[in-house]
């Protein structure tokens, strides 16, 4: 999925066009949630371990019918990630048992960071972000 924005400046001579293109990162690491686990886990989730714990990303949560809940930034991926299943403010915190599958990119840089999360959820209509979104 990418997406192609045009940006016109005028000069005395001439137009100039400068082209924006975003593609979404294909996910480093993708978890899913299990039926009936039998290890620790935090809502149904088993594999945290398989997130980086030190690098930083986006990530996206999504439910059985691989729609969007939430988008989210991080320069820590894992601490972070399992902080939305714990905290009391997080987004999410009403939909928690809603999440099935969780998909990480790791993004070093943050600018970057900040770029992909708001492009990821304005395109795909992440349900649950309530910040960043121009769409309605």
């Amino acid at each position: 999925m990418s997406i192609c924005d045009s940006i016109y400046t005028t000069t005395q001579e001439e137009e100039v066009s400068i082209m924006i293109n975003i593609t979404v990162p294909t996910p480093d690491v993708t978890i899913t949630k299990q039926d009936n686990p039998e290890l620790s886990n935090i809502y149904g989730f088993t594999d945290f371990h398989l997130i980086t714990r030190d690098k930083g990303g986006i990530f996206m949560f999504y439910n059985d019918n691989q729609e969007l809940l939430f988008v989210g930034k991080a320069r820590k991926l894992r601490p972070r990630i399992k902080k939305h299943f714990n905290d009391n403010v997080s987004p999410i915190k009403l939909h928690r048992d809603e999440v099935s599958k969780i998909e990480v990119c790791i993004v070093r840089d943050p600018a970057h960071r900040e770029i992909y999360e708001t492009y990821i959820i304005n395109e795909l209509k992440s349900k649950y972000n309530v910040e960043k979104v121009y769409f309605k």
